[in-house]
């Protein structure tokens, strides 16, 4: 019989619905009968894209031995991390203050039925390997260790709690000033970690660090330095030449177990793809690189393609395992690409990808990264580099249409409101850059999706599948929306969303706000109560949610004048000023804003006849000018907020402000270029 994780929305948690073991998802009641029980509560975090958790749940919780000793001793709660990331961070957080080691995932702890961790870790085997104990014999000993040290277990819990409490920031006895050093130390670590051999910043496991890359960008942007240029397009070219990058289908993998970027953790994740294509499109902008012009195209269209729902949404991840195997749906050996294409196809391919060279991948199989740049393989084969590319088109083009046949790689189908925010902020940046109306309509979809289904009676929802959304949507939710909105107004103007975006503003005020000392808690104010209320400011696999609300409010204090704005953002910036100053390396999106509240947003209105707005637009395309906003308006946009509401005079001017000087209507290309060419106005 399917236990309670049956109607749940995450697809994780349904993975668990036929196990033997009696799963509880979080909630009052689960955490009700560990009190009338007296038992322990077991708790199991993960998602439906980890190999791990698979692996676990293969050969303990689907084992009735081990899940009878479960039922027997514990009150056995399931978390999908990504739909309860409030209770990700806090027990990945205990975790290591307990053991003393990095987290992960599946993350598996043991509670007191109030909630409040006694022992954990992360995956254990059914028997004894890896220098860990068999589940079923560490199971029988937490147990006997719970009912025999309660006293013992009160107190370590008094001492963890503390110590939870002092992980957020402590508000300064004055307030600092704010000033530019920690933005210079911040790309100093950069410069220091960066792999100038293989890009990207640090050695394996390697991530890619958008925040970082982005800030660095940023950096070259305001500086001119070169190196701060080099750090993040040669990191981007080495990753999408390498196995990191879906060489026929397009979309980043999460990271690479090694140094090069040749072997992925193969799972695709929605919240690393957004980030990156807007990152691509900044860089073509910069570079011009058909490279990243590639990149960009085929990972939109894999978007589209493979990740948008019908409904308009984007759904969340792509397993890393099908058929039981992770990375098999990705992998070749040269016998079969070379059943499938042509002698030349082949020869140019295998050259390519590496396919005459020696397996990469568990000993016997290949996963195709870019080996020889296509000119070199045009030599090696005595062709013109254009005939030779056409060779490869078509031998990926038929690659690609044989992986389809295989079988595919587990979906999570639900839908995250923030990691939408993320895709619809790449799309829109992505689509604007290129001249790419179809994925600026893609994020429109998935916008107007989020709008009518996930935002409730002035609340937003975290999670959405079968047609049911739920959950109290969280800090990251409400920023990255709020940011993407601002950066769809920008790719296509709509006062729809202008509208969205002052709603969601404003509810992160009311409802995230630490008025008293400044930042954002990551639950609302009437969030269920927990052990622990977290208050964070740093990047780890999506940005800070209070450096992208400070951001987002920043910019949308220059649109609407509205002061309420800026200084939540300057207090969330004073608030963690002390972080920025002693580890600035992980604070990548908060020293953005800081860059934005010291030197102030440039807003760019160009408004005019709808047939006269072309030229214009692309030259703006063709700049990168990450600390401005520009936004495109017709003649007969009605119904503008008071910024943008320039007069319409029958042909095409530029208003352009920063902080409070304005200057006078630019009516030509050539003014406006030099204007951007000025630091200050």
């Amino acid at each position: 019989m399917p236990n309670r994780l049956a109607h749940e929305t995450s697809p994780y948690l349904q993975q668990h619905a036929d196990n033997p073991v009696d799963w509880h998802p979080w909630s009052e009641e689960a955490l009700d009968l560990a009190h009338q029980q007296n038992k322990p509560i077991l708790l199991s975090v993960g998602y439906s894209a980890c190999h791990w958790c698979h692996v676990m749940a293969h050969e303990s919780f689907e084992d009735e031995g081990v899940a009878a000793i479960m039922n027997q001793h514990f009150v056995n709660i399931k978390v999908d991390r990504e739909e309860r990331p409030d209770l990700d961070q806090i027990y990945q957080t205990a975790h290591q203050m307990l053991t003393q080691r990095t987290g992960g995932w599946p993350l598996t702890m043991f509670l007191t039925p109030d909630g409040k961790p006694f022992f954990g870790g992360t995956y254990f085997p059914k028997t004894p390997r890896y220098n860990l104990p068999g589940f079923g014999a560490l199971l029988e000993r937490v147990a006997e260790f719970y009912a025999e040290k309660r006293q013992e277990i009160e107190e370590q819990n008094t001492r963890l709690v503390e110590a939870l409490r002092q992980t957020g920031p402590t508000k300064p006895e004055t307030d600092p000033t704010l000033q530019e050093s920690p933005l210079n130390e911040a790309m100093a670590g950069i410069r220091a970690s960066f792999d100038a051999q293989q890009g990207g910043l640090g050695g394996a496991p390697k991530f890619p660090h958008a925040a970082e890359l982005e800030f660095s960008l940023r950096r070259y942007a305001a500086t001119g330095e070169n190196d701060a240029r080099h750090i993040t397009t040669f990191t981007l070219e080495k990753m999408a030449l390498g196995g990191i990058y879906d060489q026929l289908g397009g979309g980043f993998c999460r990271y690479s177990v090694d140094n090069q970027w040749m072997i992925p953790h193969f799972e695709k994740m929605l919240y690393d793809n957004g980030p990156l294509l807007r990152l691509v499109a900044d860089a073509w902008v910069i570079t011009g690189n058909p490279l990243f012009e590639r990149i960009a195209d085929e990972t939109a269209a894999w978007v589209i393609r493979e990740m948008q729902s019908p409904e308009g949404g984007y759904y969340s991840t792509l397993d890393a395992d099908s058929e039981g195997e992770e990375g098999k749906f990705y992998v070749w050996t040269p016998a079969e690409a070379q059943s499938l294409l042509t002698p030349a196809e082949y020869h140019v391919a295998s050259l390519t990808y590496g396919l005459d060279g020696p397996p990469n991948f568990e000993g016997s199989h290949w996963h195709l990264r870019v080996v020889r740049d296509i000119d070199v393989v045009a030599e090696a084969i005595a062709k013109p580099i254009d005939e030779a590319y056409a060779l490869l088109t078509s031998a990926r083009a038929k690659l690609f249409a044989h992986r389809e046949k295989r079988i595919r790689p587990g979906r999570d189908e639900k839908i995250l409101t923030s990691w939408n925010g993320l895709m619809i902020q790449g799309m829109a940046r992505a689509g604007f850059a290129f001249d790419r109306p179809e994925w600026i309509a893609s994020a429109h979809r998935a916008m107007d999706f989020i709008r009518q289904t996930m935002w409730k009676n002035g609340r937003l929802l975290a999670t959405y599948k079968d047609g049911r959304a739920h959950l109290n949507a969280y800090l990251d939710d409400h920023a990255f929306l709020l940011a993407a909105l601002i950066d769809l107004l920008q790719a296509d103007y709509r006062n729809d969303n202008f509208d969205f975006a002052l709603q969601l503003a404003d509810a992160l005020l009311d409802q995230f706000e630490d008025k008293d000392n400044g930042g954002f808690f990551f639950v609302s104010h009437d969030h269920e109560s927990l052990i622990h209320r977290t208050k964070s400011g740093q990047d780890n696999a999506t940005p800070s949610g209070n450096g992208v609300a400070a951001l987002a409010l920043i910019r949308l204090s220059h649109l609407t004048d509205d002061m309420r704005y800026s200084e939540a953002a300057e207090r969330t910036l004073r608030l963690f000023y002390r972080d920025l100053t002693g580890q600035p390396f992980g604070n990548s999106t908060l020293l953005m804003a800081l860059e934005e509240a010291l030197q102030p947003t440039r807003l760019i209105v160009i408004r005019g006849p709808a047939s006269e707005l072309t030229d214009w637009r692309n030259f703006m395309r063709k700049q990168y000018c990450p600390t401005s906003l520009v936004f495109f308006l017709t003649d007969d946009a009605n119904n503008l907020p008071i910024n943008l509401a320039k007069p319409a005079k029958g042909h095409v001017n530029a208003w352009v402000c920063q902080g409070v000087n304005c200057l006078p209507p630019i009516s030509a290309i050539s003014e406006l270029q030099l204007v951007l060419e000025a630091k200050e106005i």
